[in-house]
């Protein structure tokens, strides 16, 4: 397909590709640029390929088949998809209350084995109207009522099926500090009662999960010593190991404690925000702030952490040499939501400054809906904002694309127009930022998902 005559906002670049096209297919973006040069690739691609039928203008019920579609965008705008990093869509249904929650499993503090693949309800209207407000992607999972909830995954809200639309169904390990968690267990007589009890077990899972590892290891290094000596017909071979029993809650842990996958942490106040950066630094963990509410009242402190997780072996989780350097790694920060009222102390400081302030330090920020908590089709509005409270257009823009995309590890896929990425991309009439802009069409994984065009 071709989209030509577009303003592409490549998200590579701050200004625009004036009177722009864009060449893919179902895989890939092949070819940006800009005046007529899709003409050009027509007329070769023809030469190429003389058994297949090349026409400039689709026509719907044309008998033959094209094997090139094009589309006249008559100046509009051309976005990557909007990519929203933290969000509990499909976990809490749209309008139902009991019946309709499966995004906290409030039995266990410690949960990690929980995978928000199998509470998804893909079939909830909110993912129809997130992709026709061109929401392409969210990073979706448990909720905060647990210190570490479970797996996040993240998928497209154009498929016709959960696993069709999964782009990685483990992309982050939920994690949740401050009030939700003593809300939730406290009251039970349990813990955490306090954050220093969310503290204990957050640590102890990681310390748990870190021993647990070493002996599957071990058990690993014995059954391959045994097997092999078997293979060879050795007389002196060693004993039969015992059989390894696995802990799916620790196996869960080893892609975070190996830094495979990031620590997801809900944190609002300063303090408990400050907890995270000192659990993850020490045990060497890749790590994101979510909510981070308070995190403008320490942006500097966030980026000096955020500068030193840069250097080798930050974030690396287990490491062969004690001696080398290491400490947590700071992904970046998703602050959010932004619309909402200050419902629970912790939320005392909400401010629309926070984005700003923190991108104005230097720190990768992406906005978050949390929906339900604002839905899903609201995160260009969310984005729009944090603009208004001081986040420049070009990184409010970054927010919902690039940085969401880098944040969550598909930066190389993702989160930009780019020749060998995706095409996941948004046609609209003006500025998505602006309430009157209308979105005339969506395309996902190269295909027309939404078309408004009158």
């Amino acid at each position: 397909m071709i989209i030509y005559n577009a303003e592409i906002y490549t998200l590579e670049q701050a200004e625009p590709i004036r009177n722009g096209y864009v060449i893919f297919d179902r895989k890939k973006i092949l070819e940006i640029g800009s005046g007529d040069g899709w003409m050009n690739w027509m007329e070769q691609f023809g030469k190429e390929n003389p058994d297949l039928y090349v026409r400039r203008d689709y026509a719907e019920n044309d008998e033959q088949t094209a094997a090139t579609q094009t589309l006249d965008a008559k100046g509009a705008r051309l976005y990557p998809g909007f990519i929203d990093a933290h969000s509990h869509l499909g976990l809490f249904d749209d309008s139902l209350n009991d019946e309709g929650s499966d995004g906290n499993e409030i039995v266990s503090p410690i949960s990690p084995d929980l995978r928000a693949i199998d509470g998804i309800h893909y079939a909830d209207v909110c993912f129809e109207e997130a992709k026709n407000a061109g929401v392409t992607m969210v990073a979706a999972g448990p909720g905060s009522a647990n210190v570490v909830g479970g797996q996040f995954a993240l998928l497209k809200t154009f498929a016709r099926s959960l696993d069709r639309a999964l782009v990685e169904p483990y992309v982050a390990m939920k994690a949740a500090l401050g009030e939700n968690p003593k809300m939730c267990y406290g009251k039970e007589n349990k813990a955490p009662q306090t954050r220093m009890g969310s503290a204990a077990l957050l640590r102890g899972v990681l310390i748990e999960a870190i021993e647990y590892y070493e002996k599957k290891k071990q058990s690993e290094e014995k059954w391959k010593e045994y097997n092999d000596a078997d293979k060879k017909e050795l007389d002196d071979k060693p004993d039969r190991p015992d059989v390894f029993e696995k802990d799916m809650e620790l196996e869960a842990m080893i892609p975070v404690i190996r830094g495979e996958k990031p620590l997801k942490v809900h944190a609002h106040r300063q303090d408990d925000i400050l907890t995270a950066v000192r659990i993850a630094n020490e045990f060497n963990l890749c790590y994101t702030l979510d909510h981070c509410t308070e995190g403008h009242l320490i942006a500097d402190i966030l980026k000096e952490e955020y500068e030193a997780g840069q250097a080798e072996n930050r974030g690396c989780g287990i490491l062969t040499d004690p001696n080398k350097p290491c400490g947590g790694k700071l992904l970046g920060i998703i602050v959010g939501p932004i619309i909402g009222d200050r419902s629970k102390p912790e939320l005392s400081h909400l401010t629309l400054s926070t984005a700003g302030i923190l991108a104005n330090e230097g720190l990768p920020v992406a906005i978050m809906t949390d929906h339900p908590c604002v839905p899903e089709q609201y995160l260009p509005l969310s984005a729009a904002l944090a603009k208004k409270g001081g986040l420049s257009a070009q990184k409010a823009l970054e927010s919902i694309t690039i940085r969401a995309a880098e944040i969550l590890g598909v930066a190389d896929r993702f989160g930009t127009i780019s020749v060998g990425k995706t095409p996941d991309m948004v046609i609209m009439t003006g500025d998505p930022f602006l309430l009157d802009s209308e979105v005339l069409m969506v395309i996902g994984d190269g295909r027309v998902v939404v078309d408004n065009r009158k």
